[in-house]
């Protein structure tokens, strides 16, 4: 693909995302979008992403899953971020090209404000992503680099917490999680955030149209 082309081709996205990081209790950043720091002050996070739907110009995006790392120094909106991508083995040459123009912000979009806030790339790289679900728990799994597993917090009469209708850039309803799992190793960081918040969104992402 042409560089001209970046930001210019039409994507979308839907699926589900679930999201581990450091915040002791419920990351502040959905509700306050940015302007409250972290409960600790600092980001470390991965995610998860199942695509159940998806395209890329004329690539089918369909049936595979991505997982990312996180590194936010302080409040999101104040840039920074160091990132790293694991796009799913099954994605041929140009899927994978096409997964990294999202993730990367590139792609302009729902995701475009990576490309504002990302100071570093740390790699992408090809891995076998395992994204499952079962009953309500959901479990990502990259190699042992990332090892996780996230489940609803129970609220009244047993039923999901949710936060409705935000402007997080993910997407307006945020199930409240936390980690039943929650471990990385790579790119030299080693995590472990069992027990710490998490959030599971379905998602309905697009780009230029």
């Amino acid at each position: 693909m042409a560089l001209d082309e970046l930001g210019t081709v039409p994507w979308t996205i839907k699926g589900e995302l679930i999201l581990n990081c450091n915040c002791t209790v419920f990351c502040p950043c959905v509700v306050s979008l940015g302007k409250h720091p972290p409960t600790e002050g600092y980001c470390q996070a991965w995610a998860g992403v199942r695509i159940d739907e998806g395209q890329y110009g004329d690539l089918d995006l369909g049936g595979l899953n991505v997982g990312l790392m996180l590194e936010i120094p302080g409040l999101m909106g104040r840039g920074n971020w160091k990132v790293a991508a694991y796009i799913d083995e099954r994605a041929d040459d140009a899927t994978y090209e096409a997964l990294i123009n999202i993730f990367s912000g590139k792609a302009r979009g729902t995701t475009g404000l990576f490309s504002a806030l990302v100071s570093e790339f740390l790699g992408a790289e090809r891995a076998p992503v395992v994204f499952e679900t079962e009953g309500k728990a959901r479990r990502l799994m990259v190699g042992k680099k990332i090892q996780g597993e996230v489940v609803p917090v129970e609220g009244n009469k047993g039923e999901d917490i949710v936060v409705t209708n935000t402007e997080y850039w993910m997407g307006p309803d945020i199930t409240v999680a936390t980690a039943t799992k929650g471990r990385v190793r790579a790119f030299g960081r080693v995590w472990d955030f069992d027990g710490r918040s998490a959030e599971i969104c379905q998602i309905d992402w697009k780009g230029p149209r």
